[in-house]
């Protein structure tokens, strides 16, 4: 990768394994209408664009999920919407550790507070930490208030990282994530579904 000098990585389907479909069924079982389209990779209600920009509460978050689901319970909720986060390969934590001998890298996700809490519960303390200070800078989108493709969630990675947008490659599993990226002169790889990204580095790894 000519001219680059940092990396920013996505985190869900790219890093951490997830299963948009895990959580659709469970909304499914809690009787939401529509559950696909309620949410999934493509399409979702707006109400969780609020929570992944910090722009509503957890508690806040729940009692809109209860509306169309029966008022189910609240761990009821909370268990459904966890329900996609899968697991962390160890494979992955080791190529960051190995990339980052050679450029700056930075973790630029849409996410929310109840999947970060649910993500450290579920690897560890310890495991999550050394995750997360492997990153030069982690960005998650509810802590700084903008979410992919808004041009603002990479922006404050180059603005607060002096970096030149041409010197970056970003790495995601959205075409829509993709397509914000480039057009404000950022390179990109789109990471298809049936791709493992430590394939993406074998220069480095060997």
């Amino acid at each position: 990768m000519k001219n680059i000098k940092s990396i920013i990585f996505d985190l869900g389907a790219v890093l951490l394994n997830i299963d948009y479909k895990k959580t659709i069924d469970e909304f499914e079982k809690l009787g939401v209408d529509n559950s696909s389209i309620f949410y999934s990779k493509k399409t979702q209600n707006p109400i969780f664009s609020l929570l992944e920009c910090g722009k509503i509460s957890e508690k806040n978050f729940v009692k809109e999920i209860q509306k169309y689901c029966n008022q189910a319970e609240y761990n009821k909720i909370i268990f459904a919407w966890n329900a996609l986060l899968l697991d962390l390969p160890h494979k992955r934590v080791q190529l960051l550790k190995t990339v980052k001998q050679h450029y700056n890298v930075f973790l630029l996700s849409n996410t929310n507070s109840i999947h970060i809490s649910e993500f450290r519960n579920q690897i560890g303390e310890n495991r999550y930490l050394d995750f997360y200070n492997t990153f030069d800078k982690v960005y998650y989108s509810h802590k700084i208030g903008f979410r992919k493709p808004n041009k603002e969630a990479y922006q404050i990675i180059l603005e607060e990282n002096n970096l030149n947008a041409e010197e970056v490659f970003f790495i995601d599993d959205s075409p829509q994530h993709i397509e914000g990226a480039k057009k404000i002169g950022i390179q990109t790889y789109h990471l298809q579904d049936n791709e493992e990204i430590t394939t993406l580095f074998p220069d480095i790894i060997l």
